[in-house]
C-alpha cells in the first residue's frame, strides 16, 4: 500500500507558539523509517517551508506553499512575484475606508511581522517573500470584513481564513495541489492532517483525514466524514496530537505490525 502523508504546519505539525515539531518527532521517525512520503502543505512561502524541509529531509517531495496557490519543487525558495504584485494593486484600488482596517504582510516590515507571528526576525523576513497570496489582518468590523471580501471577490479574489491571518489569493487551495502531488506519487492511500479553515478541502479530500484541536484560533465545524470515522480529532493540540494521530493510523493500516 503506497501512503502519502499532507500535512499543514502551524497550529499542526508545529506549535502554535513555538513553532516547535519536537512533540512530533516518534511518528515523524516512523514516516521516514517506513518510507512514507510526507508532503508540507502551508499558507507559509516556499522561502520559509524550505529550511524545514531541509531540517526534516524531506528534500525529494514537492510542497504546497501558500495555502495552495502553488506547488514547488523540493528546496525551492522564489521565484516571480507577479502575481502577489496584482494582488496588491487590487488592495491599493479599494475605497480607502473599506481598506483601512486590513493590514498585510506588504504594510507591514519585519519587525511586525515578527511581532504578528511570533517568528523570529529571520523567519518573518522568509514570510514576507511572497510570490500567490496576502495573508493579513483584519481591524475591522464584521460587516466592513464581508464588504471587503465582496469588493475582493468581485475581481477574482478569494479570501480564506487560516489559523491567524486572513489571506487573499487569485484561487488555489491544498486539496487541488494535493490530488495532483498524490497521483504523481502513486499513492494509493491518502492521510491529510489540519487545524483551520483553510485545510478543510485538504482534509474532506483524502481517504484519512484528521482535524488537529485548535484552541487559538477559527477551528473546524463538524464534518461529513466524522460520522463514518473517515475523519477524526485529536484531543491534544498541534505537533501532540498530529504524532498521536499519526501513530494510530499507521498502525491501524498495518504499517506498524512488526516495527520495533
Amino acid at each position: 500500500m503506497r501512503l502519502v502523508v499532507f500535512t499543514d504546519l502551524d497550529g499542526t505539525l508545529l506549535d502554535h507558539a513555538s513553532y516547535s515539531h519536537a512533540a512530533a518527532a516518534p511518528a515523524l521517525a516512523a514516516l521516514a523509517r517506513l518510507g512514507v512520503p510526507l508532503v508540507l502543505a502551508s499558507s507559509k512561502t516556499a522561502a520559509e517551508i524550505a529550511p524545514l524541509q531541509a531540517e526534516l529531509n524531506l528534500r525529494g517531495t514537492p510542497v504546497i506553499a501558500e495555502n495552495g496557490a502553488a506547488r514547488c519543487p523540493p528546496g525551492e525558495t522564489g521565484g516571480s512575484t507577479a502575481t502577489y504584485g496584482r494582488l496588491r494593486a487590487a488592495l491599493a484600488a479599494l475605497p480607502q475606508p473599506l481598506r483601512a482596517p486590513f493590514t498585510g504582510f506588504g504594510d507591514m516590515s519585519d519587525r511586525e511581522v515578527a511581532e504578528a507571528t511570533g517568528l523570529p526576525p529571520a523567519g518573518a523576513a522568509l514570510a514576507r517573500q511572497r510570490q500567490f497570496t496576502e495573508p493579513g489582518l483584519w481591524g475591522g468590523t464584521a460587516a466592513g470584513e464581508a464588504a471587503f471580501v465582496a469588493a475582493l471577490a468581485s475581481q477574482g479574489i478569494a479570501a480564506r481564513r487560516g489559523g491567524r491571518f486572513l489571506t487573499l489569493s487569485f484561487g488555489g487551495t491544498k486539496a487541488g495541489q494535493m490530488a495532483g502531488i498524490a497521483r504523481d506519487l502513486g499513492a494509493e492511500v491518502t492521510l491529510a492532517l489540519g487545524d483551520a479553515p483553510n485545510d478543510r478541502e485538504m482534509i474532506e479530500a483524502a481517504d484519512h483525514g484528521v482535524v488537529i484541536r485548535n484552541d487559538h484560533g477559527t477551528g473546524l465545524p463538524p464534518l461529513p466524514g466524522e460520522a463514518t470515522g473517515r475523519i477524526r480529532r485529536t484531543t491534544a493540540p498541534g505537533p501532540e496530537g498530529w504524532n498521536r494521530a499519526v501513530l494510530d493510523i499507521l498502525d491501524e493500516l498495518g504499517f506498524m505490525t512488526g516495527a520495533e
